[in-house]
């Protein structure tokens, strides 16, 4: 069987990458959503649990010994050294679990969703191309506070805590040929018409392909 055409889809919290991750899905595409590898390598049998607690100590286990994921971000997203630590001992395993499930994809198409995908690097060699989901820093700020109830200090120290989006679109440019940029500062619907013409566009350029 032809190995599927991949996409690493990346953007910072709140540009929307989550609507086009399920829009992606609901066109056929098979999705690997990195979030879940992670909490994955972090449950109680995963690879990286027993280093991420001996690093990080006791405090971050909760209930029956699953590492609280909320009291180990309040730890990593005040102090960068510690958000880099924790990314060196998790993003290995992620890599790992991504090349198991793209083992077993049987679709034409297969989206990859990190939001590190760029900064890590680890999972790039697995992508033939790299989509960026970007919005401005004011509608960033908006979703977080009205649609997450996120208060305002808290939303903009997650922001802070990852690369800019200027950043982002030129390590994609550097570590891809084929860089697809989505602009999601209006509406669901502007984003969903936007989808519209780049799937149509990706079922074009795949079936001339073959």
């Amino acid at each position: 069987m032809k190995r599927p055409w991949t996409i690493g889809l990346t953007g910072n919290i709140a540009t929307g990458k989550s609507t086009v991750l399920a829009y992606l899905a609901a066109r056929g595409a098979a999705v690997i959503d990195a979030d879940k590898l992670v909490h994955r390598a972090l449950a109680p049998d995963g690879a990286a649990y027993a280093a991420v607690l001996s690093a990080f100590g006791p405090a971050i286990v909760g209930p029956e010994g699953l590492l609280d994921r909320a009291s180990l971000g309040q730890i990593v997203f005040a102090d960068p050294k510690r958000l880099a630590e924790l990314e060196a001992l998790v993003h290995p395993a992620v890599f790992v679990l991504a090349q198991e499930q793209l083992v077993d994809v049987d679709a034409p198409v297969v989206v990859i969703e990190a939001i590190k995908l760029l900064e890590s690097g680890r999972l790039l060699p697995l992508c033939d191309e790299i989509w960026v989901v970007t919005a401005d820093e004011n509608t960033q700020l908006r979703r977080l506070t009205q649609q997450r109830g996120m208060d305002a200090a808290e939303a903009r120290r997650r922001m802070a805590a990852q690369s800019s989006p200027a950043e982002k679109l030129h390590l994609a440019r550097q570590q891809s040929q084929r860089t697809l940029v989505i602009d999601n500062n209006g509406s669901k619907e502007a984003l969903l018409q936007q989808l519209d013409r780049i799937w149509d566009e990706l079922a074009f350029r795949l079936e001339t392909q073959r």
